[in-house]
């Protein structure tokens, strides 16, 4: 099965149609949201019936230092294309966004794993707790600043 690549201009066009000033910037790669829209966004993208991604191959955290940066992909079964959708999240104390695993199961060890390693919260999973390191550790060890 060959994939196609759903531009990230095409996907914003489509998201920012359905909720108007919720995409931040887009190109060919990617499109970049608001966070707090995203729990809005992810159900139209697995259940909007042109869209239909159905599968989150993964979910991801980059620290840009200014701002952390996560990063989605997500597959169509059905149609046979991907996409890439991303946010940023400004600061360094008390990171936190909205968990989609409510619509994807795989996303369960994903989030916690960037809670665990990037100190990124998502609310409103069900077991929001790390799951490399032992509870009563200090700090993210992916971080840039981790010491």
């Amino acid at each position: 099965m060959v994939l196609s690549h759903l531009s990230g201009v095409d996907l914003a066009a489509a998201i920012e149609k359905r909720f108007p000033g919720s995409v931040v910037d887009c190109d060919q790669s990617a499109t970049w949201v608001q966070h707090r829209m995203m729990t809005d966004i992810s159900e139209y993208l697995k259940n909007e019936p042109e869209l239909k991604f159905d599968f989150l191959n993964s979910i991801s955290a980059v620290d840009f230092i200014e701002y952390f940066e996560v990063v989605y992909h997500l597959t169509s079964i059905v149609h046979q294309h991907a996409t890439v959708v991303k946010t940023k999240l400004y600061g360094r104390e008390e990171l936190a966004m909205p968990s989609v695993y409510h619509l994807w199961r795989g996303a369960d060890f994903q989030e916690r794993e960037i809670w665990d390693l990037m100190g990124i919260r998502f609310y409103g999973h069900p077991n929001m707790k790390r799951i490399l390191l032992w509870e009563g550790f200090e700090g993210h060890p992916l971080r840039k600043d981790f010491l």
